[in-house]
C-alpha cells in the first residue's frame, strides 16, 4: 500500500475503525507485483518517451539547496545559495497532495520515501528534491537576472514563513507553475515584545534580549521547527547557535518559551533562551517575536548517536547508566521543580553535548507517537482523533449503504472512482466521541481551534494545549511519564533508535534490529524496571501492520509476495475496533471510580519517577560505577 494522506485515515489512525464502506482508490491494486503480472501499458510505460524525466541528475551549479522535508514529503527546505549569507526567513516548497496519484511521478520521484525520510542527507538523494531544484532552478533564471533580484526581494519584503507553492507537479519542470503565498495570517498571530511581555505575565525586563532576525546567518534547517543559526554581534559572529520558530501554530513556540522561562535552571534540561527574536510586520507595524535562540549541542539527538554507537562498539553500561541517571533526574526535575508534565519523552528529544553529557529538550509539549505514549494517554488521544474527524459526506454515505446492500444480496464490494479527498467517518459518531471529550475537558474544542497564542489558563484555566494530558490529573501525569521513560530506558540499554522498526511517520538512518519489549543487551538486574515502568502496555498495530521500505504491509506476509491493499485495510479496521473498544472501556470504568472518589490515578501501579532514579542508582552502585 502506497504511502499517502489517505493510509493515515484508512489504516494508522483509529478512523480507520470506520472506514470500511470508504473504496480504495484501486481496489485491484497490490504493493508488491505478483510474478507473471501483465506487461505495463505503453500509455503508462517509463519506456515512453512522455512518461520520461529529463534527468535527476544533479546539477552543476545549483541555485538552491534542500536541507530536508515534513508534512509527510509535501513541504521541503529549500535554501537559495545565490544570496550569499541570509537571515532564516523560512521561505519553504510546498507540493501539491495530488501528485501522490500519478504512479508515474510517485516512482520516478520516490513520492512514497519522502513521505518518512526527513532528514536533509537522505532527503537529497530522493528524486523529488532533485527535481524540485530543477523547477527552481528554471524558475529562478527563466527571467533572467530579474528572477534572482525577485527572490532576493522576496526575502527582505515578505513575511517570515511565507511559501513557495508549486501548484502542480509534471514530469517537464518547465510545466511547473510556481508562485509565492505571503504568510499574513502567521504575521497577524505572532505577538510584539509588549504583548508577549502581557500574556506571560512577565515584565518586559524579565525578558531575553531582542535581537532582529537580520543578525542571524541560516547554516542548515536541522528541522521543522529548527534550524542552525550564527549570530552577528558587536564583538563579531558567534556561533552556531539553535533558532526554534514555527511557520504555522505560534502558539505552541509561546507556549514552549513560557514553560523554558518559569523552568528552574537544571545541567540536563535546555537553558532559558539566550535571546528573542524579532522581525518587523507589515501586518500593524509590529515588531514582533517569531522565535528564540537556545543553545546548539554538537553531539546530535540519542535517536541517531546511540545506535551508530553500539555497532561500532563505543558504548559502555557506565555510558549508558550516566544516561539513564541523568535523563531521570532532568524529569524528575520538571515535574517538581518546573511544575509541569512533560509529554515528550522521546530520544529525538535527548540531546548530548560536547562532553558526553545529556540534556533534555522540546518544551512544547505537544505529544509523542503512540509507540512511546502510555495507553491511558492513547486511549484519550484516540477519542481525540475521532472527535476532530472528517463527517462523511452525502455521497460517502450513500456509497456505504449501497456496499452494506450488496453485501446482504452477497455481491462484491464496488470500486472505481468518485474517491472523496477527504474522507470522513459517520457525523453520528464523530458526534458522540466529541460529546465524550467534553465530558473529559469542557471547553476541548476552542482550546484547539486556536492557532494563535492566548494563556490558555487564563481563557479556560487549562495549563497547556494538549488535549489528552489535560484530562489527567497529576498522579495520572507521572505515571505516564514514567512509561514514556521505561521506553526510553529500553533504548537506552538496547542501544536502539526506537522501540518499534518501521515506523510510518519517520524513518530513521539506522532502523531498530528489535523490537519492545524483547530484551538483549538491557542488564537482567534492570529488566523488571523497565517492565514495571511500562505496566498496562498494548499490542502495537505494528506488529500487524508495518512500514517496509516505503510501503505499508502485512508482517504476515514475507517480503517480494504481493500484497493486497483490501487485505491491509481490512486488518487494520478488525484491529482498531478492538482498540477503539477497550479505551472506551478503560475511560468508562475510569469515569465511574473517579465518580466514586475511588480511582487511582496510578492504576497500573507504575513506580514513582523518584523509585525509578533510586533503582538505577542503586544499580550503579552496587556495579562500582560513578559518573
Amino acid at each position: 500500500m502506497e504511502l499517502t494522506s489517505r493510509v493515515i485515515h484508512d489504516v494508522i489512525h483509529p478512523t480507520a475503525a470506520f472506514a470500511k464502506g470508504l473504496r480504495p482508490e484501486n481496489p485491484s491494486a497490490q504493493t508488491t507485483a505478483a510474478p507473471g503480472s501483465p506487461p505495463v501499458a505503453w500509455q503508462d510505460s517509463q519506456l515512453n518517451p512522455k512518461n520520461r524525466i529529463d534527468s535527476l541528475g544533479l546539477l552543476a551549479n545549483p541555485l538552491w539547496r534542500i536541507d530536508g522535508c515534513t508534512g509527510l514529503g509535501t513541504q521541503f527546505y529549500a535554501v537559495p545559495l545565490f544570496l550569499g549569507s541570509l537571515p532564516p526567513m523560512r521561505f519553504d516548497v510546498f507540493i501539491p497532495e495530488e501528485a501522490a496519484s500519478c504512479p508515474i511521478l510517485r516512482e520516478l520521484l520516490d513520492l512514497d520515501a519522502a513521505f518518512h525520510t526527513k532528514d536533509g542527507s537522505r532527503v537529497n538523494h530522493l528524486g523529488i528534491s532533485r527535481h524540485i531544484l530543477r523547477a527552481l532552478q528554471y524558475w529562478t533564471t527563466s527571467s533572467g537576472i530579474s528572477g534572482l533580484d525577485s527572490v532576493s526581494l522576496m526575502y527582505s519584503t515578505l513575511p517570515f514563513g511565507s511559501r513557495i507553492v508549486f501548484k502542480n507537479l509534471e514530469l517537464d519542470v518547465r510545466s511547473i507553475s510556481v508562485a509565492v503565498a505571503p504568510m499574513h495570517n502567521l504575521e497577524r498571530q505572532l505577538l510584539s515584545l509588549s504583548r508577549l511581555a502581557v500574556v506571560l505575565g512577565l515584565p518586559e525586563t524579565a525578558l531575553p534580549e531582542a535581537i532582529d532576525i537580520t543578525r542571524l546567518q541560516l547554516i542548515q534547517q536541522l528541522h521543522d521547527s529548527v534550524c542552525l543559526v550564527d549570530i552577528d554581534t558587536e564583538h563579531g559572529r558567534t556561533g552556531p547557535w539553535i533558532l526554534k520558530a514555527l511557520t504555522s501554530a505560534s502558539k505552541y513556540i509561546y507556549h514552549e518559551l513560557k514553560n523554558l522561562l518559569n523552568m528552574p535552571p537544571h545541567r540536563h534540561v535546555i537553558s532559558r533562551p539566550k535571546y528573542l527574536v524579532t522581525k518587523h510586520c507589515k501586518f500593524g507595524g509590529k515588531t514582533a517575536v517569531v522565535g528564540f535562540v537556545l543553545p546548539y549541542y554538537s553531539g546530535g539527538s540519542l535517536r541517531d548517536s546511540l545506535p551508530l554507537l553500539r555497532i561500532q562498539g563505543r558504548i559502555s553500561l557506565a555510558q549508558q547508566l550516566k544516561w539513564a541517571v541523568q535523563l531521570s533526574t532532568a524529569v524528575l526535575h520538571v515535574r517538581e521543580q518546573g511544575k509541569i508534565f512533560y509529554p515528550d519523552l522521546r530520544l529525538d528529544n535527548v540531546v548530548l553535548t560536547d562532553s558526553g553529557d545529556i540534556v533534555m529538550v522540546d518544551f512544547e509539549q505537544r505529544g509523542v507517537w503512540s509507540e512511546f505514549a502510555s495507553p491511558e494517554v492513547n486511549a484519550i488521544e484516540y477519542i481525540r482523533i475521532l472527535a476532530n474527524a472528517n463527517p462523511l459526506t452525502s455521497s460517502e454515505e450513500e456509497e456505504e449503504e449501497e456496499e452494506e446492500e450488496e453485501e446482504e444480496e452477497g455481491g462484491g464490494g464496488g470500486g472505481g472512482e468518485g474517491e472523496p479527498d477527504e474522507p470522513g467517518i459517520p457525523e453520528e459518531t464523530r458526534r458522540r466521541y466529541a460529546d465524550m471529550l467534553s465530558r473529559y475537558l469542557p471547553g476541548w474544542e476552542a482550546l484547539e481551534a486556536r492557532e494563535e497564542y492566548t494563556p490558555p489558563a487564563s481563557a479556560l484555566g487549562y495549563e497547556g494545549y494538549n488535549i489528552p494530558w489535560l484530562c489527567l490529573d497529576r498522579d495520572e501525569q507521572e505515571a505516564a511519564e514514567a512509561y514514556m521513560l521505561g521506553r526510553v530506558l529500553w533504548c537506552l540499554f538496547e542501544g536502539q533508535s526506537a522501540p518499534q522498526p518501521g515506523a510510518v511517520w519517520q524513518s530513521y538512518r539506522r532502523e531498530p534490529e528489535i523490537e519492545f519489549p524483547a530484551f538483549q543487551r538491557t542488564p537482567h538486574r534492570l529488566r523488571p524496571l523497565i517492565d514495571r515502568c511500562t505496566r498496562g502496555r498494548r499490542p502495537a498495530l505494528s506488529g500487524l501492520i508495518t512500514r517496509r521500505g516505503s510501503k505499508i504491509v502485512l508482517r504476515s506476509v514475507a517480503p517480494g509476495m504481493p500484497q493486497d491493499q483490501e487485505q491491509i485495510r481490512e486488518m487494520a479496521r478488525q484491529w482498531w475496533t478492538e482498540e477503539v473498544r477497550v479505551a472506551e472501556e478503560f475511560l468508562r470504568m475510569r469515569e465511574e471510580r473517579k465518580g466514586r472518589g475511588e480511582w487511582d490515578g496510578n492504576y497500573f501501579g507504575r513506580p514513582k519517577l523518584k523509585e525509578v532514579l533510586a533503582e538505577l542508582e542503586a544499580f550503579r552502585s552496587e556495579n562500582g560505577i560513578y559518573e
